[in-house]
């Protein structure tokens, strides 16, 4: 079971790391542009900095989880997830998009299932 949690924090602060490349190296790019359905190459431009900001933050969230890895610490890793599991969750009513509660969320609410399943056992 400890495996499986390990596997799932990594797998959710990759997909952290991910969304931070996107959003500060690929926005304005046609992948960065397709992946989050701009409108244009124009808007893309307009909003890099901000894009780049929200990817610092995803950044942040995997370093996060990494941390807690490194030094096994589940407390460190249920903080990190929570506040995944809340980005996701409001990042999915905000656009309208299910998808990224799928996405984001998902992963880390099975790894928090984890961590409390091990608490109770």
């Amino acid at each position: 079971m400890e495996l499986l949690l390990k596997i799932l924090i990594g797998i959710v602060a990759f997909e952290h790391l991910y969304f931070m490349y996107l959003e500060m190296f690929l926005w304005t790019k046609p992948k960065g542009i397709k992946t989050f359905g701009l409108k244009s190459k124009e808007f893309a431009e307009e909003t890099k900095v901000l894009a780049a900001n929200q990817g610092l933050y995803n950044g942040f969230l995997a370093a996060g989880l990494i941390w807690s890895l490194v030094i096994s610490n589940m407390n460190a890793a249920l903080f990190f997830l929570i506040c995944v599991t809340i980005a996701g969750i409001y990042g999915a009513y905000t656009t309208g998009k299910i998808k990224l509660f799928y996405v984001q969320s998902i992963p880390a609410i099975l790894a928090t299932i984890i961590i409390f399943i091990n608490y109770i056992f």
